[in-house]
């Protein structure tokens, strides 16, 4: 029973800031109202309607919201979510485009699992399928999973980002964005090892804290600041009765919530007070900037307290990833077997999250990758949002990872070719191995 009481207070709080909010605009929006000139009710009503809407999305799941794509005859396909891998802690989903043939380019979006669903690369995805075939990490809420079904922390993070991997196969090109780089990094230095014919044929790994000490951010002093036994006395709590995973340990959404909006406080306040503004004078839109912004921003998620707390003393406070002593069920994990992966680095300027050097710390970690093989990008003004979603994304670095995703195939392929030219005659292919006798012809 213990934190069960206060995630189920949490719950009833937010429960009744929506109800205040549905009863403010149902007291503004009388016709009665009308016969008084006094723009209070409006306000009244304006201010019900934007408190409502926010409490509700808190735990609502989103829908990806990509109907179509225009394909390269010019018409529109219709597009359907599908999953391919499914498994207890999150599934493994493809963006089917129906009526279109295999892309080239086939790319896993690996996801944060850091409070927001995965919908929130929507954009992401909505800008790159038409140029590939795209599969996401599409990671569950903890509140909704059965006690039952056992742990999930950072080593089973790794092993399903391996599973994925592998079953998509060595063609598939993974961009990670944020918090799973440096495990998307581990599982790949896994697949290295044991096997190597399963490795992505390119790691894109976009503003994720490798070596959170390179450059400190908010984000890492609050990791330093804190003992282990502090974090879980302030966050971990149990999930209340109304939701499947009662009892389970969780660092809830909510708290992760009010943590991302503290960093932002007044940029925030400003937004909502423009919006109840806007409301109360009739020129807000159900779909308008705010709403699709914060309608994404507000639905949180809970993640298991065991990841969480893995995540923030093997990668934050021990630096497991970035002294390369990461162990996966105790089995050490090199990230210097990555000697065959194309990998490229993509950082912000002005990211306030995993700030510059953090992500780039990947390339030291790998001294035995051709330097033909790494790239890097440093993006200048943007922020952390901006380098996977917003305009930097769409207008600099999209066609960098595209550009880089084809470069690779390409020499792939020419080394290949050459390989096979090269290869004694009558191996099909394939040079002889020594030892091996003579191959007929």
């Amino acid at each position: 029973m213990r934190y069960m009481l206060t995630y189920d207070m949490m719950e009833t709080a937010r429960v009744s800031y929506q109800w205040m909010g549905a009863t403010a605009r149902a007291i503004g929006s009388y016709p009665a109202t009308g016969l008084f000139p006094n723009p209070m009710f409006q306000l009244l009503s304006a201010w019900g309607d934007v408190t409502e809407r926010s409490f509700d999305r808190m735990v609502a799941k989103p829908d990806w919201g990509i109907d179509t794509v225009v394909g390269e005859d010019g018409r529109d396909h219709v597009v359907s979510v599908e999953p391919v891998v499914k498994k207890a802690f999150g599934d493994l989903i493809k963006f089917s485009v129906s009526g279109r043939a295999p892309m080239e380019r086939k790319i896993l979006l690996v996801a944060p699992m850091s409070g927001h669903y995965a919908t929130l690369l929507r954009s992401t995805v909505a800008s790159l399928l038409p140029d590939a075939d795209i599969y996401v990490t599409d990671w569950h809420n903890a509140r909704e999973i059965p006690v039952s079904e056992g742990k999930f922390d950072v080593d089973d993070y790794t092993l399903y980002l391996v599973d994925f991997m592998r079953h998509l196969g060595a063609d598939t090109n993974v961009i990670a964005v944020c918090q799973p780089v440096p495990l998307a990094l581990a599982a790949t230095a896994y697949l290295a090892e044991h096997e190597p014919k399963a490795q992505p044929a390119t790691l894109t790994l976009i503003g994720g804290p490798v070596d959170p000490d390179a450059k400190a951010t908010e984000v890492t002093d609050f990791g330093r600041r804190v003992t282990m036994g502090q974090l879980e006395h302030m966050v971990i709590q149990r999930v209340g009765f109304k939701y499947a995973g009662a009892g389970r340990m969780v660092y809830p959404g909510l708290l992760q919530l009010t943590s991302f909006i503290s960093m932002n406080a007044e940029k925030h306040a400003q937004a909502f007070h423009n919006q109840i503004l806007r409301v109360a004078k009739g020129e807000a839109s159900d779909h308008d900037k705010h709403n699709k912004f914060y309608d994404e921003y507000l639905s949180v998620m809970d993640m298991t307290a065991e990841f969480y707390l893995s995540t923030v003393e093997r990668v934050f406070k021990n630096r497991d990833i970035a002294r390369n002593v990461f162990t996966v069920n105790g089995e050490t994990v090199d990230i210097s077997k990555i000697t065959d992966v194309a990998v490229h680095i993509v950082e912000g300027e002005e990211d306030d999250i995993s700030a510059p050097g953090q992500c780039l710390a990947a390339l030291d970690l790998m001294p035995d990758l051709p330097e033909d093989k790494k790239a890097q990008h440093l993006e200048p003004g943007a922020g952390h949002y901006g380098i996977f979603a917003g305009r930097s994304w769409r207008n600099n670095i999209r066609p960098l990872v595209l550009d880089f995703i084809d470069d690779n195939a390409e020499r792939e392929h020419s080394q290949r070719a050459a390989n096979v030219k090269s290869a004694p005659r009558g191996t099909g292919g394939k040079r002889k191995r020594s030892g091996e006798g003579p191959t007929p012809v």
